[in-house]
């Protein structure tokens, strides 16, 4: 492998080098297979993890919901799921590390909770994430992912029109998960701008980074790890990463921990924005990013 100015060739692809962790560069904590809306199955991201010299592969189907939804796991494909991640660990043991993990939503009242589900699954750490907003009742939410219809419904129909009391009403749903669920991880903290694309509201308004300013303030209080995902960029859906600059300028400012995400849902996007955001964080200031290393979160030195 030919390393030119920190970047290694590997083929037509340059991905940044990263201080290696064991004898591999990257890893990914956020992964989607065919156990929900990926498009691969878990042997396929490990041997792909293994062929693009990954330290760590962490598989974080969304976790089961009471209402079926499309995009999340069926309960009763729990038990197949871990056990087969499980198998996984033990077939693959000496080339990477794997880890099991889910991606919870988390919905006041509805959802199960965070502690029960890791027991249950035998999860190494928690992913938890806002996709679905508790609107006018237990049965009303505002899909914020999907098509764009789904998102103007919510606004104009689920909270009357009002975008800053919908937009409210997401990060207080984010801000009770942080505090009664806490997560190791905050999944795309910020996404609730990807389907506003400037239309609804404005970033910059002071209502906006109030709301920022509040979320920031409990994650530092929670110890919650930052996700900085990649996915919006890459598949051109968003300008910015989850979250955008102004939220990680106040991490950093904060101390809040962060590690990076590519939210993988084909094996193709295992590392796909990866070096930009190592890029961003070194702008920013940032040293270190959280890596998972047998049961505990560690600093990896940037």
């Amino acid at each position: 492998m030919h390393i030119e100015n920190g970047f290694c060739d590997i083929g037509v692809l340059k991905y940044l080098c990263l201080p290696k962790i064991g004898q591999m560069n990257y890893f990914s904590y956020h992964t989607h297979t065919t156990f929900c809306d990926g498009k691969n199955t878990t042997e396929e991201f490990v041997e792909r993890a293994i062929d693009l010299g990954l330290s760590a592969v962490g598989f974080s189907s969304h976790a089961p919901l009471v209402q079926n939804e499309p995009w999340s796991m069926p309960l009763q494909s729990l038990k197949e799921y871990a056990a087969e991640v499980e198998g996984l660990k033990q077939k693959y043991r000496s080339k990477i590390q794997i880890y099991l993990s889910l991606e919870i939503d988390y919905i006041p009242e509805v959802t199960k909770s965070f502690k029960e589900l890791k027991k249950e699954a035998g999860l190494d750490y928690t992913i938890g994430s806002v996709h679905l907003v508790k609107a006018k009742s237990d049965s009303e939410y505002w899909f914020l992912d999907g098509p764009d219809t789904n998102y103007i419904h919510g606004i104009e129909v689920l909270f009357d029109g009002d975008v800053q009391k919908a937009v409210t009403a997401y990060y207080n749903q984010v801000i009770e998960m942080i505090e009664t669920q806490k997560p190791d991880i905050v999944g795309h903290v910020d996404k609730v701008k990807m389907n506003n694309k400037g239309r609804f509201f404005s970033e910059n308004e002071k209502w906006y980074i109030d709301l920022l300013d509040e979320t920031i303030k409990v994650i530092k209080n929670s110890g919650t790890i930052v996700e900085v995902n990649t996915r919006g960029i890459y598949k051109k859906k968003c300008d910015s990463f989850f979250p955008g600059l102004y939220f990680l300028r106040e991490c950093k400012k904060y101390a809040v921990p962060v590690t990076i995400s590519t939210d993988a849902h084909h094996v193709d996007e295992l590392v796909s924005g990866f070096d930009l955001a190592v890029s961003l964080l070194k702008d920013i200031g940032f040293e270190s990013v959280r890596v998972f290393v047998n049961g505990g979160w560690f600093d990896q030195t940037l």
